[in-house]
């Protein structure tokens, strides 16, 4: 008889009986049941199972060969990009993001041309039937090609199928959807995503058979199932976006064969989602000229520089007790900026209202928009516009200072591509920078400087 327990859906953490609160992630309502086979049934559906890389002897490092393996490109220069120049072959990605954000009709594009352009592609829908993805390939103008569509949730039917095919992509929408006959529990639980994610690694890595798998998000933003998801994969890959705005962003968060913390910019149109090659001219669109409580902010994420628009409202208070709000940026790195403009520049806002936002629903968390946001509330409790075509960037200290950021020659070369005249930025930066072509640099080294060079009296 299968032995019953108590497994954690949100960190896996087990316990023979139910509780009503997870001692290791303090989740609520969390723990549902699961069977836990017997290990000698266990070892006997495994047997013949796909078995991962390798030949089970110990090799010198020294007499290890180095191999590079070419890239296989999806055909969107974007997604390319964040995936750290395109598939390397035996990786396993999985892209999490919010339900309706655009991960199938991102997934179906790249896999249409892969199929088109390298070899058939394996696409297992655990959520669609073959006839909603054919509608769907209709609309995005998905041309004939060997691309494979199987509705199908069964882990060990998929793994037939790429036997049978032998696909050259495969991708699985979602791993959250998807069961595997080895285990007792309902699909989506930790077991079965961790046996799913499991043997979908041993068939990525014995076959060097690139694998897309798409994962599910909780209410918090996080992916959804155990964090062993996550460390398993070769790549995390996020779709992140505001359903009132037509650009999406896939950020990279782990990648095992390029840069993290890469980004790419999509925006989506009536037939699918298409790259945006330059994101500063898409965040800066709509900005409006001379006004008080807008910066210019020239972020970097990963090695790609882009501007985008900071604004700040400073307004009276009317409910006794001020508010503190923003959006896109982190609400407790405002709240320290807000109390370092009071104890360093003399700025008070006790009594009012700060409002702080980047315009076009892009997050920003790097600490070179410290000054930028520093700037925009100190022009908009004055009422005074900023320094007219101004990029600033840099980090601000508990003492006022103003401390050096990363890449900034990237950054001023995006600035002057833009059109920008001048750039505020930490005088520690000023060292060693080539001085693009018709920008003028002002270096500062505290936050009362930063706004005498940016604040017209």
């Amino acid at each position: 008889m299968a032995k019953s327990i108590f497994a954690c859906q949100q960190c896996g953490a087990q316990a023979p009986k139910w509780l009503g609160r997870c001692p290791d992630c303090g989740g609520w309502n969390t723990y549902a049941e699961e069977t836990c086979e017997k290990p000698d049934k266990l070892a006997a559906t495994r047997k013949g199972a796909a078995e991962p890389m390798g030949g089970g002897k110990a090799q010198r490092y020294a007499d290890v060969e180095a191999v590079v393996s070419a890239r296989f490109t999806t055909g969107i220069g974007e997604f390319d990009r964040v995936l750290g120049g395109g598939i390397v072959p035996g990786s396993l990605v999985l892209l999490g993001g919010e339900p309706g954000i655009g991960k199938s009709t991102l997934l179906l594009q790249a896999a249409a041309h892969f199929a088109r352009e390298v070899g058939p592609v394996l696409y297992a829908s655990g959520e669609e039937s073959e006839h909603q993805v054919k509608m769907r390939g209709e609309r995005l103008g998905v041309a004939d090609a060997p691309l494979f569509l199987l509705a199908e949730t069964c882990v060990e039917r998929i793994l037939e199928e790429v036997d049978r095919l032998k696909p050259s992509l495969l991708i699985v929408d979602s791993i959250q959807t998807v069961f595997s006959l080895k285990m007792a529990s309902a699909p989506g639980s930790v077991g079965q995503v961790r046996q799913a994610a499991t043997d979908f690694l041993f068939t990525a890595k014995g076959r060097n058979l690139p694998t897309i798998v798409v994962g599910h998000v909780t209410k918090d933003g996080a992916l959804a199932g155990p964090k062993v998801l996550e460390h398993v994969v070769d790549t995390v890959l996020y779709f992140e976006g505001d359903r009132h705005h037509s650009h999406r962003v896939v950020r990279a968060v782990k990648n095992r064969f390029g840069a993290i913390s890469e980004l790419g910019v999509f925006e989506m149109t009536g037939s699918g989602l298409q790259p945006v090659a330059n994101p500063s001219a898409l965040f800066l669109a709509e900005r409006p000229e001379q006004v008080p409580g807008s910066a210019v902010l020239c972020c970097l994420e990963g090695s790609r520089p882009f501007l985008v628009e900071v604004q700040a409202l400073v307004s009276s208070a009317t409910l006794g007790q001020a508010r503190r709000t923003a959006s896109g940026l982190d609400h407790n790195r405002v709240s320290l900026l807000l109390a370092v403009l009071d104890k360093r520049a003399g700025l008070s806002f006790v009594t009012d209202d700060v409002y702080v936002n980047v315009a076009g629903g892009m997050t920003v968390d790097e600490p070179g928009a410290d000054l930028a946001i520093v700037a925009a509330v100190a022009s908009s409790l004055r009422n005074r516009p900023l320094r007219p075509n101004t990029v600033v960037f840099g980090e601000v200290g508990l003492a006022g200072e103003i401390r050096a950021t990363s890449h900034a020659p990237l950054r001023l070369r995006e600035a002057a591509q833009m059109g920008f005249t001048a750039a505020v930025l930490p005088e520690g930066n000023l060292g060693g920078v080539d001085h693009p072509k018709g920008v003028e640099l002002i270096g500062v080294r505290t936050v009362g400087e930063a706004l005498d060079a940016l604040i017209r009296t």
